[in-house]
């Protein structure tokens, strides 16, 4: 039986490209033109995945997605114009249970077909997520607040020398991993996470901002030549890769790579492990595959598996997308296989 997405869009043109691209992949379609409409229908009907558009009279996506996520949990992604200003709505959006975004067909970029192909990625892994899956994080706004207003203790980092380095790729599910990570690690944390987050290039440096706000430890999104020092997280920008350069002293400085090879993913999770392969000591090195679509990461989990990291790979039982790290771990790469609470511990255990 062929799987059934309801596609959420006041737009005509846009509801007919998704339509058209999704029928093409053997999707059932039906469609809402407002956030109401939206709710009544996915109230009535069962629905495998909804596309959901942020910007939409009678009522908007984000309170669609609220409603939907309280009463009928269902897989959704919300379809963003990837501006600025959706950016802050989507990380909303994905707070109260979305599972990921996509830019609207041929919007962003003139290559319609990567971004069609995309969306139909996203789309079909969606729509494997179990229901019972879906999480809503209870972030009340007092918890933020709270955790801004911390002082943040100033570590003084030696001629920017680190002693080990923590590296984290994800994707489809990952930013309320990388949150979880970011708020829950003390600001003395003694060594630098630097994380791969497949994101578009207008939505990095909103979640890098999101994170420090919230957190004790600093998190910035990656500039070229920035220095590697403890307590701080570094975000890969949209559209350039992250990899490490040593100088002689032994600080290790952030380079942006362009995409020259023209890899799916820009930042990709396997350019930072590998680079990172060829920086490190093997030894020196916590690298974590978390939830996300297809394989970017087992590769270069592998190579540093054998230069004597540890690795590991997020297990399927907590993964919102068991990709990623069922390929690391079916190819050898992962020395240890954990829910995503025990590579939380792991990553506090690293730093004493």
């Amino acid at each position: 039986m062929s799987q059934k997405v309801l596609v959420v869009d006041d737009s005509a043109l846009i509801r007919k490209e998704l339509g058209k691209l999704l029928e093409g992949v053997g999707f059932e379609l039906d469609y809402a033109k407002n956030g109401q409409e939206a709710i009544d229908k996915a109230l009535e009907f069962d629905y495998d995945v909804i596309t959901m558009d942020i910007n939409m009279p009678v009522l908007d996506g984000l309170s669609a997605v609220k409603e939907i996520m309280k009463k009928k949990p269902t897989p959704i992604v919300m379809v963003s114009s990837l501006t600025q200003g959706d950016a802050d709505i989507t990380f909303e959006a994905l707070d109260y249970g979305a599972v990921d975004f996509v830019g609207k067909p041929g919007t962003i970029t003139l290559k319609v077909k990567e971004s069609g192909d995309e969306i139909i990625c996203k789309i079909q892994a969606a729509a494997k997520i179990p229901k019972n899956r879906l999480t809503i994080r209870k972030v009340g706004n007092g918890v933020k607040a709270t955790l801004a207003k911390k002082p943040r203790k100033i570590v003084i980092q030696s001629h920017g020398m680190v002693e080990k380095v923590v590296l984290i790729g994800s994707s489809t599910g990952g930013p309320s991993l990388i949150e979880k990570i970011a708020t829950s690690l003390p600001e003395d944390y003694p060594y630098p996470i630097c994380v791969v987050q497949h994101m578009p290039e207008s939505f990095t440096a909103k979640f890098a901002n999101r994170l420090d706000s919230i957190s004790h430890i600093e998190v910035v999104e990656a500039k070229n030549n920035d220095i590697l020092c403890s307590g701080k997280m570094i975000i890969g920008k949209g559209g350039y890769h992250m990899l490490f350069s040593k100088k002689a002293s032994g600080v290790v400085n952030i380079k942006l790579g362009a995409n020259l090879e023209k890899s799916f993913f820009v930042p990709s999770v396997d350019k930072m492990f590998f680079s990172a392969a060829t920086t490190f000591s093997g030894i020196d090195v916590l690298a974590i595959e978390l939830t996300g679509i297809g394989d970017d990461g087992a590769k270069g989990l592998l190579e540093l598996k054998k230069h004597g990291a540890l690795t590991i790979a997020e297990s399927e039982e907590t993964a919102t997308i068991y990709g990623m790290p069922r390929v690391a771990y079916e190819i050898g790469a992962t020395v240890k296989v954990l829910p995503f609470s025990k590579i939380l511990e792991e990553i506090v255990l690293f730093g004493k």
